[in-house]
């Protein structure tokens, strides 16, 4: 297909992620096959030199690994690896941590992000492949694709999707599908 897309019959297998033009630094295009929705980006845009705690949405092909969904207030993805989050579900975004950019479960000293939230922004969250093999400390965690408020304010480096825009682009995706942010 052209533009960078691919199709198959299991879904869109990749998608294309870039700042709106015009617009402001985390305001951003998401493309998906034919369909075309607004979305959230790092409040500092996007960045080829992402560090931790910079606010930039780091550019580049990411894979969605799997989903998290929060039981009841979303459906079940039909082409990519979902698992359902407990309320003691956390991820480490302490970067002197070898645990760093990991899930961890419980309570920790660590520095972490609590992936159950009361702001249904974690409903459905997708762990990117970002800095996950290898792991480099400082290069940037917890950068995922999840759900934004309907304003689609900036994130601090995700890309998110107002909700009822998420519930339209799940069921298009195969499995292995990128996000090409550039």
């Amino acid at each position: 297909m052209s533009q960078g897309f691919s199709r198959h019959r299991g879904g869109v297998t990749a998608l294309k992620v870039a700042r709106r033009i015009g617009g402001r630094e985390h305001e951003g295009r998401l493309i998906a096959g034919d369909l075309v929705l607004p979305c959230a980006l790092g409040r500092s845009g996007i960045t080829r030199r992402k560090r931790e705690g910079d606010g930039a949405t780091p550019a580049g092909s990411h894979e969605l690994l799997y989903v998290y969904l929060r039981r009841g207030r979303a459906a079940t993805p039909r082409s990519v690896a979902a698992r359902f989050l407990r309320p003691d579900d956390l991820w480490c975004d302490d970067a002197r941590s070898f645990l760093y950019n990991r899930p961890l479960r419980g309570k920790t000293p660590l520095g972490h992000e609590r992936l159950w939230r009361s702001d249904r922004l974690y409903d459905v969250v997708g762990v990117l492949d970002y800095n996950i093999r290898p792991r480099v400390l400082g290069r940037g965690s917890a950068i995922f694709f999840h759900i934004m408020t309907d304003s689609l304010g900036p994130t601090a480096g995700c890309v998110a999707l107002r909700a009822r825009d998420m519930a339209r682009l799940l069921p298009r995706l195969a499995k292995g599908v990128r996000i090409v942010v550039g």
